[in-house]
């Protein structure tokens, strides 16, 4: 399925026209089912319906995958194939043991526990490469945009109360403690 003129200049003028987040999701879904499409023809040696020598096996429908993104939740149809299996590159595998490693990973930084015993820390679960400090700094960066995200979030829907505490020093006079004492007249 190849894109059209004039359908890519649809899209590209919706963009420029300030398109909203719809729009985007749209040109994403419309780009990645395209390169999903062209990786599956590679594999397979064939374009859909195209008859070849260098066909290896043939498509027996599709199945849907949800990815999200930043604009939001795209459905890509992947293809199903008749012997073998087919994941395109740009998906990657769900992972729940890549997910928990990152959880531990930023909980760890958030800790404040070095680099050096974050890697200890990985081999001790079980995977053997260990983590370098690069991936472990690319891990904890996600974590960074979101703390600097909430820390500069808005914040007009709070009062405007200002809270003040005063704090009370003594000091030592003859090895004792005493306290200044607070004068009983308002300040002039």
């Amino acid at each position: 399925m190849a894109l059209s003129q004039s359908a890519l200049s649809e899209l590209l003028d919706a963009i420029r026209a300030g398109g909203s987040v719809d729009v985007m999701r749209d040109a994403m879904t419309l780009v990645l089912q395209e390169l999903i499409e062209l990786e599956a023809a590679q594999t397979i040696g064939a374009a859909r319906y195209e008859r070849t020598d260098e066909r290896t096996t043939h498509r027996n429908g599709s199945r849907s995958r949800l990815l999200s993104t930043k604009a939001g939740d795209v459905e890509l149809r992947i293809p199903k194939l008749r012997s073998g299996s087919f994941l395109p590159t740009l998906l990657e595998p769900r992972r729940r043991i890549d997910r928990a490693l990152w959880a531990v990973v930023m909980e760890a930084y958030v800790h404040g526990v070095s680099t050096r015993k974050v890697d200890d820390l990985v081999a001790a679960l079980g995977i053997d490469a260990g983590i370098s400090k690069s991936e472990v700094s690319r891990i904890c960066a996600e974590l960074d945009a979101v703390v600097a995200s909430f820390r500069d979030r808005p914040l007009g829907h709070t009062s405007s109360r200002t809270c003040s505490s005063t704090r009370r020093t003594s000091r030592r006079t003859r090895g004792r403690a005493s306290c200044p004492r607070r004068s009983s007249s308002p300040p002039g």
